[in-house]
């Protein structure tokens, strides 16, 4: 994709999308969303409600940022989901792009993130913890714009 002042400039306006936190696990996401091979995210529903942000929404854009705060792409939303932790398949884990090769490789990887000192305070809940019934909000999206100059 080639980066272009419009649009730079329509970007501007749009959601903003933060994988992860800054560091090392969201450079990893970003650059998987910039050469391709992340196509899928998942979330907690708790968290969108901590935060008072509405789900996703099949067509919706939104500017992905990296570590530094720049926008690095334009996603746009092809795919909501809304279940079980449980119920997430193998389809879903490959598309996220984090070389997972199992359901279960996934999951403890994801549950080493939600149950970080990070995520429980972002959630303003210390002893926060995932179950199989835990409410999962899978996104799948494609990239629109690269953003980075001369991309």
């Amino acid at each position: 994709m080639k980066h272009d002042a419009t649009s730079s400039r329509n970007s501007a306006s749009m959601p903003r999308t933060e994988f992860a936190f800054p560091g090392p696990l969201r450079d990893q996401l970003v650059a998987a969303v910039l050469n391709g091979s992340k196509t899928s995210t998942t979330g907690l529903a708790v968290d969108y409600e901590h935060g008072g942000e509405p789900l996703p929404e099949v067509g919706s854009r939104s500017v992905v940022v990296d570590s530094d705060d720049r926008p690095v792409a334009v996603i746009e939303v092809t795919g909501v989901r809304v279940v079980p932790l449980a119920e997430v398949d193998l389809a879903h884990v490959v598309d996220e792009g984090e070389g997972d090769a199992t359901v279960a490789e996934w999951r403890a990887g994801h549950e080493r993130f939600w149950h970080s000192e990070e995520m429980r305070a972002g959630l303003g809940d210390p002893g926060f913890t995932v179950h199989d019934g835990t409410l999962t909000v899978l996104e799948r999206f494609r990239l629109v714009t690269d953003l980075r100059a001369g991309a």
